[in-house]
């Protein structure tokens, strides 16, 4: 990735609604010559898509936990995304090192919800035992991490 392209994801991670003319004019291109970097850097991976950030509050959400699965056998990244994508409470899995095979980080408006949460992440296929921590404050909380 070169630094145009560089300085074009930069300006779309301050503002992913930002027009093509305006991310043009912060780093001296055209809006047309930003499309075709944008279409190319979209087509060889290196931006993955385009998506919106909620105010946990404004869905609801109170409540924040972090669920260690634990699995049976080898679970692929495939896998967990197709039987936890779908639970809506759920807003980040990832891969861990360790005794757990993932990380699931959930949100939820009620302790009821959060028990409904982890009892769908317990039925995904594999999962063999869960630990579950509950969040009491956010201490540092950067954008975007």
């Amino acid at each position: 990735m070169d630094a145009l392209n560089r300085a074009i994801v930069e300006r779309l991670l301050l503002d992913g609604r930002a027009t093509y003319q305006e991310i043009g004019n912060a780093v001296g291109l055209s809006a047309p010559a930003v499309k075709r970097r944008v279409d190319l850097m979209l087509a060889r991976g290196e931006i993955a898509g385009f998506t919106v950030r909620v105010d946990p509050q404004a869905m609801g959400w109170i409540l924040e936990g972090y669920v260690e699965i634990f699995c049976s056998g080898i679970v692929s990244p495939a896998m967990l995304e197709r039987e936890l994508g779908p639970i809506p409470e759920v807003v980040r899995v990832s891969t861990v090192t360790g005794d757990a095979d993932a990380m699931v980080h959930i949100m939820a408006s009620s302790m009821a919800e959060i028990e409904s949460t982890v009892e769908r992440i317990r039925t995904a296929a594999h999962v063999v035992k869960t630990r579950t921590a509950l969040v009491m404050s956010r201490v540092i909380d950067r954008p975007g991490a």
